[in-house]
């Protein structure tokens, strides 16, 4: 039996929105952290249907700037995703008393799972990773660009207003970011070598966002992950492939005990 509750927490002054999802006999936690544009709600019911399948806990909790969480601080970081790995989500874990997380990530929040695993490589019991990013590639530039577009042209910031209180804080926090020239050479390679949680990496094969450099840098730098790369699938694999994601999250987590 599954049950869900709402709170809010606050971690350095900034009150964070999180979903508990409590699983009867659970005694391990997937913590969720989502991507770009996400939050919360815009996870839907993947993370239920996932922690019911694996039989864990789930924490999902909604980055400053999105969902509703605080608004963004301006200007952000370069090393915004960095900040978050090593200085909110061990506060995040801490106030729900997760030592030893099961994390899985998306997109912006897969990059973030990377880094936590990095810097604190004894606490994950196993990371999961969906679309991350290791490096820009052009191909990324270009499709955030034409969100841009689409946020400013089309009907695209009225259904994201559904998801985030602040819907242009949210959006520009993570387009602006991303273009800024100076972002051009972000890159997290260097860290992966310090990896040594046993690690799930999924990709897409119609990824718009990212090629398969992205997963198949983390291959060579992290040689004991797991691979694996979707057909009929983009930048989403949770909603383009959900069974196939969560038969092999399962999977996975029973490998790794």
């Amino acid at each position: 039996m599954q049950t869900s509750t709402t709170r809010k927490i606050e971690i350095q002054d900034v009150a964070l929105e999180c979903l508990w999802l409590a699983q009867s006999g659970a005694t391990r936690t997937i913590v969720f952290l989502h991507e770009g544009l996400g939050s919360v709600a815009m996870w839907r019911d993947f993370p239920a249907r996932l922690c019911a399948a694996c039989g864990t806990n789930g924490l999902v909790y909604s980055r400053a700037g999105y969902g509703q969480s605080s608004s963004l601080q301006f200007p952000r970081r370069r090393e915004f995703m960095h900040d978050e790995a090593r200085d909110v989500l061990p506060g995040v874990c801490a106030a729900f008393d997760i030592e030893h997380p099961i994390l899985l990530g998306h997109s912006d929040g897969a990059s973030i799972v990377l880094l936590y695993s990095a810097f604190f490589p004894q606490r994950p019991i196993a990371s999961v990773v969906l679309a991350p990013h290791i490096m820009v590639e052009d191909m990324s530039l270009a499709a955030i660009l034409r969100a841009r577009k689409a946020f400013e042209e089309t009907g695209l910031r009225e259904r994201l207003t559904r998801y985030h209180a602040d819907v242009d804080g949210a959006f520009y926090g993570w387009n602006d970011i991303w273009l800024d020239p100076a972002f051009r050479g972000w890159s997290i390679v260097d860290f992966l070598q310090n990896i040594r949680t046993p690690l799930l990496v999924i990709q897409g094969e119609e990824d718009e966002y990212g090629s398969m450099l992205q997963i198949d840098g983390i291959g060579r730098h992290v040689p004991h992950a797991t691979l694996l790369k979707l057909s009929h699938c983009g930048h989403s694999p949770h909603r383009d492939q959900s069974p196939s994601v969560i038969r092999a999250v399962r999977e996975f987590l029973e490998r790794t005990g």
